[in-house]
Formats: structure tokens, sequence, C-alpha cells
């Protein structure tokens, strides 16, 4: 099998990784890819968000599968133009990603299917933005109807903030504040079947203790111990299941990766959003947890054949990846910068380095390129000694200016203590 991987993050890495130690894959691209893709695949440039250049690339390099893996591509059709050159493609149409488009369109969905999420209101003027505010009350939340690339989002005390928030947005979803902790769960459909991944816990914000502004995410680990043992089953027959249902019923079927963010309240789980497509860095351990074969999965739920998948196999134990941010993320982030040290990381027992924002400079030094720089992954056979071998790589990377989250995995370590 050959496959063409689009983008050039972290969690295409990820996605890379895993795809090339399929052995059903003979041949890998990814396009843009990054320093470290390079490492595991073949790196073409390309528009990744220009339907008709991923198709013709996907058709020149004579892909078997087409992988897309950020949100953007898809929200503009680029799915549906590689299926139209016959090309098996995993990622749902630009209709089916509306789920992540646009979060009134997702509500509206949630609506019809029944799924549990929080009330919320649609504004697009001030006045119904602050009736809004005014009706819910704080913790105020308050998000961009449209993609923003996970920063879109504000949850405050501070009023004023959050109508701000609401005026230079022009278009949000104000909706009641969800009590509980956040759980991410994947699951793998082709429009019909589902098979969930296993559950992993991201950190939104910047810094430690959950401050600061939200950033794409700061890191994250798998399982979550202190978890209920029928969430997964749970989550699919009350969330996941109803939604691939109503959006076939409506004639764009979901096909691809469907993302639940989750709230697990008081009164069971809630839905936060949905994505359309993995979610990063939770990628970066879910699959390294992963032990069945990534691009068979994929493929099967690209043609319509995941009811005949097998069960899914994992490795036992736990993994933690944690983020190495560039200088003024997530504000105004600093690249350019020589990053040391990726060899010595790599030598750390269980871990490896992901990268999500590099490139090779004209010395072909590997260099900054972007916010979130760099994924310190590690695994073991307990969450603890994952969090510590990733956070030893951590400590042998040297760029100006890195700065990550030192808690990472920390609470649920500490509460699988006793």
């Amino acid at each position: 099998m050959k496959v063409l991987v689009i983008g050039g993050g972290g969690r295409e890495h990820a996605l890379c990784r895993a795809i090339a130690q399929d052995p059903q894959v003979d041949a890998l691209v990814c396009a843009p890819g990054n320093a470290g893709i390079a490492g595991v695949a073949e790196l073409r440039p390309v528009d990744q968000t220009d339907p008709a250049a991923v198709a013709d690339l996907a058709a020149e390099v004579a892909a078997d599968l087409v992988v897309i893996g950020p949100e953007a591509p898809l929200v503009v059709g680029v799915a549906d133009a590689v299926r139209a050159r016959g090309i098996a493609c995993f990622g749902p149409s630009r209709e089916a990603a509306r789920l992540e488009g646009s979060k009134a369109f997702a509500k509206e969905v949630m609506a019809a299917a029944d799924v549990p999420t929080a009330r919320a209101y649609v504004c697009t003027t001030e006045q119904e933005a602050a009736e809004a505010l005014d009706a819910f009350g704080p913790p105020y939340v308050v998000k961009d109807d449209g993609l923003a690339a996970g920063k879109g989002v504000v949850v405050t005390e501070d009023r004023e903030q959050a109508l701000a928030h609401a005026r230079a947005c022009g278009r949000v979803v104000i909706e009641e504040y969800l009590d509980g902790p956040e759980v991410s769960l994947f699951a793998v459909t082709d429009g019909e079947t589902v098979v969930p991944l296993q559950p992993a816990q991201d950190f939104k914000r910047v810094g430690d203790g959950d401050t600061g502004p939200n950033t794409g995410g700061m890191g994250a680990y798998s399982p979550l111990p202190w978890a209920p043992p029928d969430l997964v089953d749970d989550v699919v027959r009350t969330i996941v299941q109803p939604t691939v249902d109503e959006m076939r019923r409506r004639g764009t079927p979901f096909q691809g990766l469907l993302y639940a963010g989750l709230a697990l309240t008081s009164r069971g789980p809630r839905v936060v959003e949905f994505n359309c497509r993995f979610g990063d860095p939770e990628t970066q351990v879910v699959l390294a947890r992963l032990r069945t074969p990534l691009a068979g999965l994929l493929q099967a739920a690209a043609t319509g054949r995941l009811a005949d998948a097998e069960p899914l196999r994992w490795n036992p134990g736990a993994a933690v990846t944690v983020v190495m941010a560039s200088e003024g993320y997530p504000a105004k982030p600093r690249t350019g910068d020589v990053i040391e040290g990726l060899d010595e990381a790599a030598e750390v027992e269980g871990a490896y380095v992901l990268h999500a924002g590099t490139r090779r400079d004209e010395q072909g030094r590997v260099v900054t390129a972007g916010g979130r720089v760099l994924n310190a992954t590690a695994t073991a056979p307990t969450l603890r000694a994952a969090r510590d071998r990733a956070y030893e790589a951590v400590g042998k990377i040297r760029f100006t200016g890195a700065h990550y989250r030192r808690d990472i995995a920390h609470r649920a370590i500490e509460a699988d203590q006793g």
C-alpha cells in the first residue's frame, strides 16, 4: 500500500510514524511534512487547503490511501476532491466536516440526535451575546463559531473579557459551563460502523495548574486511571453512534475520525465539542499504545469495510507526551531558533521525539518553525514511569525561549496513588 498523509505537525508525525510501522505499507509520502517526518516519509510540497492540488498530488504519487491530518483541508473539501479521483481517503466530506467547521451546526446535529451537551445560544450581535452571558452567568464560555486552531474558546469569570471575545469573533456560541474533568475520545468510522480508540486527556492552557491562555494543547496522557470502566461503551452508545447515525440520515455520512471532546459531569458525559480529525496532542499518546496496524484500520474505514475489521489490540502500560513550545507561544511564536539535543533525547529508554513545528535551515540544522515545536513522547508500564521518561527526554533538548508545562499527568498519578 502507498499512503499519502496531508499535514505537517506533531499529529502528522505521530500518524506517519504509526503508518510506517504497518507491514502493509511499502511507501509513505507526507505533504508538506516537517524536519522530523522526513525521517519516516518522503516529503512533497503542497498547499494543503487547495483541494485540486492535493488531489493532483495523490494521483501523481499513485496513492492507494490519503490520510488528511488537519481540520482546515477537510472543511474546504479536500477529501471530496481526492475521492472524486477514485482514491480512497480517510477524512470526512466538506459537508460532514461542518461538525467542526461550525459549532452552531454541531449543536443542531446533537439536538436532532438527542446527544447530551451543554445548553447554548448562537449569537451574532453584541446584544444577543450580552443576554446569553447573563442567562448562564459565570464562568462564561464563549466559542468562535468557526475554526480557530484550538484557540477560539474563552472560559472566564470576567464578563467584559467574554463580551470582548464575542465582539471580536462576530458569530459565537455561548454555552453553559460544564463541570467535571475533560476527556478526549476518538472514534474511527466508515459512516455506519464505529470503532472507538482509547481515551486520553490533554492540557489546553499554556501554564502549569491550567493557567494562562488556551493553546492547541500542551501535553496529553493515556490511559485514564480515574475514568469509569464503562466510559468508552457509554460514550459510543449515547454520543458517537447517534451522531454518526444522524449524519447518515441527513445524507452527509461522516467517514473518518470523529473526535468527541467530553466533560464528565455529575450528570454523565456531555459533549464540549466535536472535531472531524485526530486531535493534537492526544493522537501522540493514543497511537503510542495502539498495536493494531494503523494503515489497515484507516483503509477499512475509507472503503466502507470497518465492520469486517479485527478488534483493536493495545499495548499495556501508559503513554505521555509533553509539548515544547517556542518563545511567545501562543500569542506571537518566535521561529528560526536552532534546536539541540534531539539525538540525546531519542536515547532515553522508551522515549522518542515527534516534530510539530520544525524545518531545516540552509546549514541543514533543525530549527523552530511554529508555536508548538516538539512532542517528547514516552511509553512505560506505568503512567508515572512514562511521565518520568517524557520529562527526561525534554531535559535533553535545548532551544532559545523553549517552554513547557511541568504538570502533565501529575494529578492523575497522584490520584492513582491514593
